[in-house]
């Protein structure tokens, strides 16, 4: 089988070594990205055996097309090189949203191929090749969106796969689905990173009085902020809708606290801890 990512930076490149971990040779493993300096420095360490800047010869002997593309650049490179897709082939992507990508690219997806989009829950705030590590996707879980022309044996092969890159929990939903809990459970935490870390008195030599509490709330806060920006944009309305009912939150214990309401506050306290321990009773049971 011959496997090609298209985009080696953070995630493609976790993709990749993955594969070479799991596999070692058993898979042809080709990259295409736009710096040559990437392809060669990921087959000097033996993470894929060929690459291109271009296409040239890689979608033509493919199986199978990982791309680690952003969102607009995706539906593009797939405009580009629908003609040139092995028949038969299984593509799948790895970004953050689903339903604008879903509606940009339905008319540019080839027949002769099965797009299974899909969306690895764990990654790196760092960007490019340099930070791939494949140890990411070990317990993480793995969305994937079904579509209509999706075939079914094509389906149970790519959860067998994924879950053999080391994911633990393989979720197979609908687009509305996936958006809407994406923008509380991903989105919305990284507003609240940025905001907070954002907050800080400039003035303030807060390194100084960090302790894990504050180091865990903003490691996401290190964004890429190209990709954010357009994830953010094509899922507004979910992601709206969250901060708002975070900020009811929020002022529910700002009021409990200006009027020293102990009670309420105990009260919000023993909320979120009963709703903590279920996320990991839940995160025990649920395979």
């Amino acid at each position: 089988m011959n496997i090609a990512m298209i985009g080696l930076g953070v995630i493609g490149g976790s993709f990749a070594k993955a594969i070479r971990k799991k596999y070692g040779n058993k898979y042809k493993l080709m990259a295409i990205d736009i710096d040559q300096a990437t392809i060669d420095k990921a087959k000097l360490i033996n993470v894929i055996d060929y690459g291109e800047t271009k296409n040239e010869t890689i979608l033509q002997q493919a199986d199978v097309v990982i791309f680690a593309l952003y969102p607009e650049l995706m539906k593009s490179f797939v405009e580009a090189h629908q003609h040139e897709f092995k028949a038969g082939a299984i593509l799948t992507d790895t970004t953050g949203i689903k339903r604008s990508v879903f509606e940009a690219m339905k008319d540019v997806i080839p027949d002769h191929i099965d797009f299974i989009f899909g969306h690895p829950m764990a990654g790196r705030e760092k960007k490019g090749f340099d930070y791939a590590d494949d140890s990411v996707f070990m317990d993480a879980n793995y969305v994937i969106t079904e579509n209509n022309k999706n075939k079914k044996e094509n389906l149970d092969w790519f959860q067998n796969f994924v879950k053999d890159l080391g994911f633990k929990r393989i979720t197979i939903t609908d687009i509305e689905t996936h958006d809407a809990m994406i923008a509380h459970t991903s989105q919305l935490a990284h507003v609240i990173a940025v905001s907070l870390i954002n907050s800080d008195d400039k003035s303030h030599e807060t390194i100084r009085y960090i302790g894990d509490s504050y180091r865990d709330l903003t490691r996401i806060a290190n964004m890429n902020e190209t990709l954010w920006s357009e994830l953010f944009m094509h899922n507004k309305d979910y992601l709206l809708e969250n901060i708002i009912r975070y900020e009811t939150a929020l002022c529910n214990l700002k009021t409990a606290i200006e009027e020293d309401d102990k009670t309420k506050m105990e009260a919000l306290f023993k909320e979120s801890t009963q709703r903590r321990l279920k996320l990991e009773e839940s995160d025990i049971k649920i395979k």
